[in-house]
């Protein structure tokens, strides 16, 4: 007797890698065109999401190499579809030992992609042919490019003249970790765990981790955090182990309060709420959380939610204080100011090609004026932890050295200062870094006299 047969559901199958490289050329032609990745990888499908970050996030580390290869293939600039598919594919595939497909399958598949969307279809033919080009020829215009400072690092010109004047002895080894993939780094619930069972727990379920600062683990691998044993119940937070300085650096020898009142901490420019948490985790404190834009406001609250923790929180720019401070001092302000970013490159790989150097001096401006808005806020003997995520010295150590020139009330007290980024792969030693796996960060602790 013959059995019918039955099916189960198996395993989503994956999309093609056409359709992944269609995906992944859009985010590189929005990033090309001045949008920021995060909402050009938002508008992609869910099922191809995974798939196009993690190509489009290699494509953009590899960008600068790849505009300059396709100078050389076609040196009058395509239309922009066809344009960002070109360089889409040749980032990838340049180079063969870093290359997440075998070189001809992702031509083949470029190829295959540019038939399939009307935007390209047209000019398929000439995808094709500059991709065959290039696989007959790779050496011969890989070398023609090694001259070319953008293309052998993948930044902008200004960006690498500035980490030259900024860091001369460390600038190649800046360069190179910003085009590598950055660890996951975790900040464990001091109210909820520590980072010894966490890491037992995290054992038990298949994860390896190291130590690193006072509350933080570093994943061998990184996983969804859905994977990650009680997130959802706020046992752990994703957060580099540079940010989770801040809290310590902020709340360490901190003078008390007086009896019966708790610190009271603003953090400024607070979203989407990791340092706020963390300053809540270490302390019992009433925290004001301020962010100018009410939607990564709702960010924050969604962070504390789920990590049962509670702050106040206001959508309000912290340079006018007049508009929601209450006249009562802070016994410490958090101002992580907004900055070029250039210290996580790493993690948001889109940044280098959405800056202009002119950006440099029109942040360091706001960063005065958050500093001169903030400070009379802060109560004698009171204390402002100064941050951004930038290795540029024009967002960090100048813009301090310059605010305590101007005011006799703050005393500089030891800090980190520039905190530059490390991955383990680069031989380069940084002697002023600390030790570890950190993202590129600046500190500066300023105490108030009383």
């Amino acid at each position: 007797m013959t059995q019918a047969r039955t099916h189960s559901a198996g395993p989503t199958p994956a999309p093609p890698l056409w359709q992944l490289l269609q995906s992944t050329a859009r985010v590189v032609q929005a990033v090309r065109q001045g949008q920021s990745a995060t909402p050009a990888l938002a508008a992609v499908p869910a099922e191809l999401r995974a798939g196009t970050q993690s190509l489009a996030f290699q494509a953009l580390r590899q960008l600068g190499r790849a505009q300059a290869l396709r100078t050389l293939l076609a040196r009058r600039p395509p239309p922009p579809a066809v344009d960002a598919l070109l360089c889409t594919a040749l980032a990838l595939a340049w180079d063969p030992a870093s290359a997440p497909y075998e070189p001809f399958t992702l031509v083949n598949q470029a190829v295959e992609a540019a038939k399939r969307s009307r935007a390209t279809a047209p000019q398929s033919a000439f995808v094709n042919g500059c991709m065959r080009r290039f696989l007959r020829e790779r050496d011969l215009l890989v070398a023609a490019t090694d001259t070319d400072l953008v293309a052998r690092w993948n930044h902008p010109d200004w960006w690498i003249r500035r980490l030259q004047a900024d860091h001369p002895q460390h600038w190649e080894a800046l360069l190179r970790v910003g085009n590598e993939a950055p660890p996951m780094t975790l900040r464990v619930n001091r109210r909820r765990s520590t980072p010894d069972a966490y890491q037992r727990c995290l054992a038990d379920a298949g994860l390896l981790a190291r130590r690193v600062g006072e509350d933080g683990l570093v994943l061998a691998n990184p996983c969804p955090v859905q994977a990650l044993p009680g997130f959802d119940q706020g046992l752990v937070s994703v957060q580099d182990a540079a940010a989770q300085m801040a809290a310590p650096l902020l709340l360490e020898g901190l003078p008390p309060p007086p009896v019966g009142r708790q610190l009271r901490i603003l953090d400024a420019c607070a979203a989407p709420g990791g340092k706020t948490a963390h300053l809540l985790e270490r302390a019992d404190a009433q925290v004001i959380a301020l962010d100018v834009d009410p939607l990564r406001c709702e960010r924050i609250t969604q962070t504390l939610a789920r990590l049962g923790l509670q702050a106040q929180i206001l959508a309000a720019d912290a340079a006018r204080p007049q508009d929601w401070w209450d006249g009562q001092a802070f016994d410490a302000i958090l101002l992580d100011a907004p900055c070029t970013a250039s210290g996580i490159v790493r993690r948001h790989p889109d940044v280098r090609w959405l800056r202009r150097a002119s950006d440099i001096d029109a942040l360091a401006q706001a960063q005065t004026r958050l500093l001169e808005a903030l400070w009379p806020l802060l109560a004698p003997g009171g204390r402002l932890l100064y941050c951004t995520c930038s290795v540029f010295r024009a967002e960090g150590e100048a813009r301090i050295r310059s605010f305590v020139a101007h005011n006799t009330e703050a005393v500089l007290q030891a800090a980190p200062g520039h905190l530059l980024p490390q991955a383990s792969a680069i031989a380069t030693s940084v002697p002023e870094n600390q030790s570890g796996e950190y993202d590129g960060f600046y500190f500066a602790r300023l105490d108030k006299r009383v």
